[in-house]
């Protein structure tokens, strides 16, 4: 009984491991789009059906197109970001067992504004992300808030 639970705590940790890996590398991606300038470039990375609150508009966005018209403006500010603390959960597998959908969630720091004037804005995320029908991975539902201000 005791090797049965420490082969599955061990392979909880891969699982765990494997989906950490995943998160880094998407977000990853998504933040080197935004890097490009390139709203087209950005928009992609999204599902033609997704759902999107983005942090610095009060707009409910829909789909790629709604993704592009939000990066239009938004890359304007030069956005970099990074996450400062994050939890990730496996959402979906496919028939063989493989991750095919999982939550990334937590806090990320943009730097906007020209060079010689940046500034951060802490914002709270939730990337809901899945395989699409290739094997590529698309973000499904994206949820981005300001950060609240401690008390």
């Amino acid at each position: 009984m005791f090797h049965e639970s420490n082969k599955m705590n061990s392979m909880e940790k891969e699982r765990q491991t494997e989906l950490k890996e995943l998160a880094t590398k998407n977000f990853s991606a998504w933040n080197q789009s935004l890097l490009s300038r390139d709203a087209h470039e950005v928009a992609s990375l999204y599902t033609q059906d997704a759902s999107f609150l983005p942090t610095l508009n009060p707009e409910f966005k829909h789909g790629q197109d709604g993704a592009e018209k939000y990066f239009k403006h938004f890359l304007e500010k030069n956005p970099e970001g990074q996450v400062i603390e994050e939890a990730v959960q496996e959402t979906a597998v496919d028939k063989d067992g493989n991750i095919s959908g999982f939550l990334h969630s937590g806090l990320y720091d943009f730097e906007i504004g020209e060079e010689n004037n940046r500034q951060t804005v802490e914002a709270r995320f939730t990337f809901l992300w899945q395989k699409d029908e290739a094997g590529d991975w698309k973000i499904k539902h994206h949820h981005s808030s300001l950060k609240p201000l401690d008390k």
